[in-house]
């Protein structure tokens, strides 16, 4: 049999990664890392109003540097059998774009204005536009956020577009139409980023931009003039039709393909969010809830349409036919902050050491504190009294979006050192997670068994054992370090026609599991009183102090 290959990006929050793989066997050919320079020195951002932006170019740069990275030591013959490419992205990350589908910020003008770039899944800037989009579809004839779960969140499409043309005069006189990181990074390779006819993806106008066949596509325009005369005439400037991730987007351009060194022949398959395909390179079967695990986290359940089809399931992010995989219902749920409320005690304690003794100390223990207080909470006692936390660092995603809440740590005395708080906040994205399983059940939903990918999964054993023991469930990591660039090239396969299904190539590509936690049973009964404590204080912190 002829070896064919294929290419998964996955662009991520901090940095873009590529994996070359053999799409019969799942060997890993070759695969490299790029780290966004912009974004790293953290240009046009501003955490404290939660502000955070993507400069277009960290993403060009990224792209070609990742591919022909992992293109580096390949052989030529390897690289000529090359057949499909599929990318996946962080989202919702929509960017402001001309008639040409070029981002804004690609122009002289707009090149440090930061409402011209792509606006990161975690900018909340727009909590005050996704609090209006509520309250207008809730009271229009249609519902236009039924599919999403009840609740707009501020980290979707229509909330970060909508303010953005409020705040910004030159963005509202240029921007033509508005495109997803997924859908206009996968159209680049193509050649054909004209917004009114590259191909976008479903799971990505599903989940976030209130796109359904119901709707017949897009919210009314009617709707939209309501909300805000902005809006007017802008649904006509975007798209009525979706795609999934198994079909193709078109070819490699003549001149992707030269800067790659790669065929015409090339197939671009349509793009995603990270958590949907790194459920798919993660093995995800019906019923099994995928965790992607990192500075935040995206579950993802997928179901039979003529199973759960006809269930709405109230606070989640989205339900999805074909998101995940066609013929099936997509579910989406997840945290706003997982790893980042890790990252956020860390630079907590390591600060003031940066600025009373040096960068290279504090940059010492940084790489060093995480483990050291994982390895420390670890040997403490777990009890009905300890110190409870709220993971509502970046607000809330689900269950019920409500990214205007705060986190809070509760129960300290003068006994508390920083091991207590930090094994308290691992507890609280725990039980934050519990309380999206909770509401799946809730909801009528099955959870037949977890999975976990990303880096704290592969990385904390302490945190991972802590979530088997406040789910009460076994978790299985997927032993692929880039599960989501995995998922990318397993659907870029099915795309370029190797494989008939995603089924068949997670059949012939997975690549399994290496650690399987289990829950402790001395430990659950306590984390059930615990967890009960997270959901009184989470109660107070929502109602009692507004």
């Amino acid at each position: 049999m002829n070896n064919s290959y294929v290419i998964g990006v996955d662009f991520g929050s901090d940095s873009v990664r590529a994996l070359v793989i053999n799409a019969q066997t799942g060997q890993t050919i070759g695969t490299h890392v790029h780290e966004y320079a912009r974004w790293k020195q953290g240009l046009y951002c501003d955490p404290a109003i939660s502000q955070f932006r993507q400069h277009p170019l960290d993403y060009l740069e990224g792209l070609e540097k990742t591919i022909n990275g992992a293109l580096a030591g390949v052989d030529e013959h390897i690289r000529q059998q090359v057949v499909g490419i599929s990318i996946d992205t962080t989202g919702s990350t929509p960017g402001p774009v001309d008639e040409t589908g070029l981002p804004l910020a690609l122009r002289p003008d707009f090149s440090e204005n930061p409402n011209g770039m792509f606006i990161l899944w975690k900018d909340h800037t727009a909590n005050a536009e996704a609090e209006e989009i509520n309250t207008l579809a809730h009271h229009w004839d249609t519902d236009y956020t039924k599919y999403v779960g009840g609740i707009y969140s501020s980290e979707w499409f229509w909330a970060k577009l909508l303010r953005t043309l409020r705040v910004d005069e030159s963005v509202r006189k240029y921007a033509f139409s508005w495109v997803e990181h997924c859908d206009w990074i996968s159209a680049v390779l193509t050649g054909n980023t004209n917004p009114l006819t590259l191909r976008r993806s479903r799971c990505a106008a599903g989940h976030k931009a209130l796109w359904h066949s119901e709707f017949d596509g897009l919210p009314s325009d009617e709707f939209l003039t309501k909300l805000d005369p902005l809006l007017s005439g802008l649904r006509d400037r975007l798209f009525t039709d979706t795609y999934t991730a198994d079909q193709p987007m078109g070819h490699l351009s003549a001149e992707w393909a030269g800067k790659l060194g790669l065929s015409t022949d090339v197939v671009i398959g349509v793009g995603a969010f990270d958590a949907h395909m790194g459920a798919i390179g993660a093995e995800i079967e019906p019923y099994a809830f995928v965790r992607i695990i990192g500075t935040s986290t995206c579950d993802i359940l997928m179901a039979p349409n003529d199973e759960i089809g006809h269930r709405l399931i109230r606070g989640i992010c989205g339900q999805v036919d074909g998101s995940v995989a066609p013929g099936m219902l997509g579910l989406e749920a997840g945290q706003s902050a997982f790893g980042d409320l890790y990252a956020w005690f860390a630079r907590l304690i390591t600060g003031p050491v940066r600025e009373l003794l040096s960068d290279e100390a504090a940059d010492t223990m940084s790489h060093q504190l995480i483990p050291h207080l994982s390895a420390q909470a670890a040997k403490l006692p777990i009890t009905a009294n300890d110190i409870i936390a709220l993971d509502w660092i970046n607000g809330r995603r689900t269950p019920d979006a409500n990214h205007t809440l705060k986190a809070a740590v509760a129960g300290l005395n003068l006994g508390t050192d920083a091991v207590k708080v930090f094994k308290a906040l691992v507890e609280a994205t725990a039980f934050g997670s519990r309380s999206i399983v909770d509401r799946f059940l809730e909801e009528g939903v099955l959870i037949k068994k977890v999975i976990a990918i990303g880096g704290v999964a592969k990385k904390s054993p302490f945190v991972m054992q802590t979530l088997a023991d406040v789910l009460n469930k076994p978790i299985q990591v997927a032993s692929a370090d880039q599960a989501c660039a995995l998922g990318a090239a397993m659907c870029a396969a099915v795309a370029a026609g190797i494989h008939p299904t995603m089924e068949a190539a997670q059949r012939a590509m997975g690549s399994g599991f290496d650690t399987e936690y289990q829950p402790r049973p001395e430990h659950v009964i306590t984390y059930e009183t615990l967890y009960r404590k997270y959901l009184k204080l989470g109660e107070f912190v929502e109602t009692g102090l507004q």
